[in-house]
Order: structure tokens, then sequence, then C-alpha cells
């Protein structure tokens, strides 16, 4: 399975190479298919392999950080299956909503109350109104 197709491809370098910071929504979700490793990505940097985004080995602790492209591609699981693209995943929330709702439950979920509260929780604290994210790309 080809992991990033040249359409997502391009939203990821869009996205890694913006001049302002920005808490971008995931563009895709990977996940190995024999274990519990997740990992929703919103960015690549102009070396083609860096990408950043929230990383869920499984451990219970997911976090925001960078991984390789090509290490991904060079996984090979359980039954030598290698890693897969959700081709289903359609990130609606910031990636920060993503992680914060993946912190309290101890992996990236895509719940649907989980996401609103933690939007709801982190609005709080920015200022923002609930659901932003949610409401802009209605």
């Amino acid at each position: 399975m080809i992991l990033i197709t040249d359409h997502l491809c391009a939203r990821l370098l869009a996205n890694g190479t913006a001049d302002i910071e920005t808490d971008h929504v995931p563009v895709l979700k990977l996940f190995d298919p024999t274990g519990p490793a997740t990992w929703l990505l919103s960015e690549l940097d102009a070396d083609g392999d860096t990408l950043f985004g929230l990383c869920d080995l499984g451990f219970g602790f997911p976090e925001l950080g960078s991984v390789s492209l090509a290490e991904l591609q060079s996984v090979k699981g359980r039954l030598g299956l290698g890693i897969e693209r959700d081709l289903f995943f359609q990130g609606r929330f910031p990636l920060s909503v993503y992680a914060e709702a993946a912190r309290h439950a101890g992996h990236i979920t895509e719940d649907e109350r989980l996401l609103r509260q933690a939007a709801d929780a982190l609005a709080k604290h920015s200022g923002l109104p609930p659901h932003t994210a949610e409401q802009t790309r209605r």
C-alpha cells in the first residue's frame, strides 16, 4: 500500500512549509494492522521524510513528535504486514484536540464525545469559542 499519495503529500508539505505556526487538522492516519501503533500526521518537512503529528506506539502515552516516513515504510510487523493508511480517516479537529483527547484516553481516539470534550477544554484555556475547528470546516 502507498502510505502517502501525491495529493496527501502535497497537503502535508503545504502544512509543513506554512509561514505561520498553525494547529493543523491531521491529514492522514497510519496504523499497524497487527498492533496498537497509530499516527495522526499533519505536516511533512521539505526533506520529504520527516512527518509531524500525534504518535501512539501503544504504551499509553501518545505524544506529539516527528517520525521518519522511510522508517514507517520499512516496518514489518507480525505476519509480515507493514504500516497501513486508514482510507476512511477524515480529520475534523486540530491536532491539539486529538492530542488532548489521547492524553485522557491513553491512546489516539476518534470518539466524538472525547474529542468534543477536549475541544471544549482547550477553548476554555485559549478563549476561542468551542467547536471552532468543526464549524470552520463545514
